[in-house]
């Protein structure tokens, strides 16, 4: 926003000045986790493991279920789909978890 002279409404610090005054920046200390932040992490560990766990190995136990949870009946070879799908979502969704995980340690052990 510019006034009407030609200035800046706004003053914006010089970031270099800042620091060489010794006052400490969002790099000196990374930023805390909260708990809903790690209740979701852990979550997100939880929810893919017990699906992948509790899944039944039969197709028709799988179409038994979908009709049971929506009231929409499947048919037998629908349910080896929609498994296949599932056993691919929660690998990957592991896969995903695992592999950000992994690299959070490494950004740590290098930075020490």
């Amino acid at each position: 926003m510019l006034q009407a002279g030609g200035g800046s409404l706004v003053n914006a610090p010089d970031c270099r000045r800042i620091e060489k005054q010794g006052v400490q920046t969002s790099q000196d200390h990374p930023p805390t986790s909260s708990r809903w932040r790690r209740g979701g992490e852990i979550a997100g560990w939880i929810v893919p493991s017990a699906v992948l766990a509790l899944l039944p190995k039969c197709p028709a136990c799988v179409a038994a279920y979908v009709a049971l949870a929506t009231g929409l009946g499947i048919s037998v070879s629908s349910a080896t789909y929609v498994r296949g799908g599932l056993i691919a979502l929660c690998a990957g969704s592991l896969a995903y978890l695992a592999t950000r995980r992994i690299r959070q340690a490494f950004r740590l052990r290098t930075r020490k």
